[in-house]
C-alpha cells in the first residue's frame, strides 16, 4: 500500500503541513521537530513525488550519476561521456525532446551519502540512475544498496552499474559494465617480471573497494604463476604471504597517497626495483617520492599506473599504466540508461584493460 504524506504526519506527531515543510525545505522547522518527521520518513519509506509536471509519469526527466570524486578524472571522464548520451544534442534549439537532466552525485566515497543520493533521487522519482566507479565491500552495506536498488528498480528507474561489479543480489540492475581490473593487474605484473623484476612494491587503494581487491588480486596472481618468492634472498619461502603484505601498502586514491605509501615502502624494502601503483594519479605521487630520494625513473626504479589518464602519456617518462576505456564505458552506461542500447547478454559486460608500455618501465640495473 502506498505511504501518504498523512501517514508521515500521523507517525511523526504533527501536521501535513509541517510535513511539507521538511521535505521541501521552504519553511523554518525546529530541529527537533525536522528529525521526527525525517525519522517517519525514512521508517515508512516514503517517497515525496517530485515536480507537478511528472506526477502524471512513472518516473521524471532526471537522471542520477553517482561518482566518487567528479574532480578524479577517472569518474570525472565516465560521468562527462554518460552525460551526452542522457542529455539533448546541443545544437543550440534550446529544445528538449527525448533528453533527460543528468545530476552529478558526488558521494566523497562515503557509503552513507551513497545511499542518500539514491533516496534523494528515489523522491524525484528518477527515470534511471548511473554508479560509476568500485563499491564497498561491506556486508551491510551491500544488504541496503540491493534493498534500495530494488525499490528504484519497482517504481520505474532503470539502474546501471560503470566500472563496478554488480552485487550479490543484483536483480535490479538494467546492466553492469565491469573493467577487467584483475587482468590488468595480472598483466601489468607479467610485464615488470618480464623485465627481471623481482623485488615489486604495491601502493593499493583502499582495502574495502572492490577494485582494490581485483588488481591486487591480479597482481598477485602474476608473482604466483612466475613462481617468484616474494620474501628475500635467503628467507624462509613459509614467509613469502607475509612479505607481499609488507610490500603492499594501502590508502587513498590520491597523489598524497602515492608519495607518503612511497616513502614507507623504501624504507621497508630498500631492494625493491619496481612500485606499481593503484591508479595513475597515485602514480605521480610514487614518481615524486622516488625523485625525493634520489633515484631515477626507470633507471633506479620502474614506476607503473593504472587506468591510462589524459595526463599520463605527458608524465616525465611517459608512465606505463593499464588503460580502460573510460569514455566509451561511461557513454555505453550512458545509452543503457536511456534505452538506447540493449542489455548484454545475462545483464553483465566486461570490459577489457590494455597494457600500454611506455618509458617509466625498464629492466632493473645489474
Amino acid at each position: 500500500m502506498t505511504v501518504t504524506l498523512a501517514d508521515v504526519a500521523a507517525r511523526a506527531r504533527v501536521s501535513p503541513a509541517t510535513v511539507s515543510r521538511v521535505l521541501n525545505g521552504n519553511y523554518p522547522v525546529a530541529a527537533s521537530t525536522r528529525e521526527r518527521v525525517l525519522r517517519a520518513v525514512d521508517d515508512l519509506d516514503y517517497v515525496l513525488n517530485g515536480p507537478a509536471s511528472s506526477l502524471a509519469a512513472a518516473t521524471s526527466d532526471l537522471v542520477g550519476i553517482l561518482v566518487n570524486d567528479i574532480a578524479d578524472p577517472f569518474f570525472g571522464i565516465m560521468a562527462g561521456a554518460a552525460q551526452t548520451q542522457i542529455g539533448g544534442p546541443g545544437d543550440g534549439s534550446g529544445r528538449a525532446g527525448g533528453e533527460k537532466l543528468a545530476v552529478i552525485c558526488n558521494t566523497g566515497g562515503s557509503p552513507e551519502r551513497e545511499l542518500t543520493y539514491l533516496t534523494l533521487l528515489q523522491r524525484q522519482r528518477a527515470a534511471a540512475v548511473v554508479l560509476t566507479g568500485g563499491a564497498v565491500e561491506n556486508p551491510a552495506h551491500q544488504a541496503a544498496m540491493s534493498a534500495k536498488l530494488a525499490k528504484l528498480a519497482d517504481a520505474g528507474t532503470r539502474i546501471v552499474f560503470c566500472g563496478r561489479p554488480p552485487l550479490p543480489e543484483g536483480d535490479a540492475l538494467v546492466a553492469a559494465l565491469t573493467f577487467d581490473n584483475r587482468g590488468g593487474g595480472r598483466r601489468l605484473a607479467e610485464h615488470l617480471v618480464s623485465l627481471g623484476h623481482r623485488r615489486i612494491g604495491y601502493v593499493a587503494g583502499p582495502p574495502e573497494r572492490t577494485t582494490t581487491r581485483h588488481r591486487l588480486e591480479g597482481h598477485r596472481e602474476a608473482l604466483r604463476a612466475a613462481g617468484l618468492d616474494a620474501a628475500p634472498a635467503g628467507a624462509d619461502r613459509d614467509r613469502s604471504s607475509d612479505d607481499q603484505e609488507r610490500l603492499t601498502v594501502h590508502g587513498p586514491y590520491d597523489r598524497r597517497s602515492g608519495y607518503e605509501a612511497t616513502l614507507e615502502l623504501l624504507r621497508r624494502a630498500p631492494d625493491v626495483t619496481a612500485i606499481v601503483a593503484a591508479n595513475d594519479t597515485v602514480a605521480l605521487g610514487a614518481c615524486a617520492a622516488v625523485r625525493d630520494q634520489g633515484m631515477r625513473i626507470p633507471q633506479d626504479i620502474s614506476v607503473a599506473g593504472f587506468d591510462d589518464l589524459p595526463f599520463s602519456v605527458d608524465a616525465v617518462p611517459a608512465l606505463t599504466t593499464v588503460r580502460l576505456p573510460l569514455f566509451g564505458a561511461g557513454a555505453r552506461a550512458g545509452r543503457l540508461a536511456m534505452g538506447k542500447e540493449n542489455p548484454p547478454p545475462g545483464g553483465i559486460a566486461t570490459i577489457a584493460a590494455e597494457l600500454m608500455i611506455r618509458g617509466s618501465t625498464a629492466a632493473p640495473r645489474g
